[in-house]
């Protein structure tokens, strides 16, 4: 099961809403909405978790490029929500540069006589996606929640933890 909520800056503090990510195919539409919910350049949060495997946040302010932060990668990989998030930049990955026909000549992504890959590679991951963190650990570092604390909290709890970081449990859990 799923939650999102979008956490908004104001000049009041702090407002939680609920949010619908069927829509958002990509970290742009992702971003695109975060923006919609602040009318001037200030912070908004996405707030996305997998109950008990996995949880991310992207950070928008503005025009600025999203950061992100996912507590597990390979698991998020398997999530449709996650795999918005885990874009080959956080990933340092190149960007996927065959094209259609390419993938239709070559549909098991293997080469004449080369064995097909096992979907576990060796670091525990699913693919080319680690197992564990990725992101920027400290894009909530200014609202109180540094790095070694964002990489220590379980899926369980990390939300409920960046609220009261952020001073708007009350309001996160209304709209959970």
């Amino acid at each position: 099961m799923y939650f999102a909520a979008l956490l908004a800056r104001t000049e009041d503090g702090w407002e939680a809403s609920d949010t619908e990510l069927d829509e958002v195919e990509t970290l742009a539409d992702l971003a695109d909405l975060a923006r919609e919910a602040t009318e001037d350049d200030e912070p908004v949060l996405v707030c996305i978790e997998q109950e008990g495997a996995w949880f991310g946040v992207v950070r928008v302010e503005g025009e600025d490029d999203p950061r992100i932060f996912v507590s597990d990668a390979a698991a998020a990989a398997r999530s449709s929500y996650g795999e918005i998030l885990l874009t080959d930049e956080l990933l340092g990955r190149e960007p996927d540069e065959r094209d259609d026909l390419d993938l239709l000549v070559d549909l098991d992504g293997t080469e004449d006589g080369e064995p097909p890959r096992n979907e576990e590679d060796d670091e525990g991951g699913v693919g080319s996606v680690p197992a564990g963190p990725v992101g920027d650990t400290d894009l909530l570092a200014d609202f109180g929640v540094e790095g070694r604390v964002l990489l220590s909290l379980t899926p369980q709890d990390a939300l409920g933890e960046i609220a009261d970081a952020l001073g708007c449990t009350d309001m996160l859990e209304a709209v959970r």
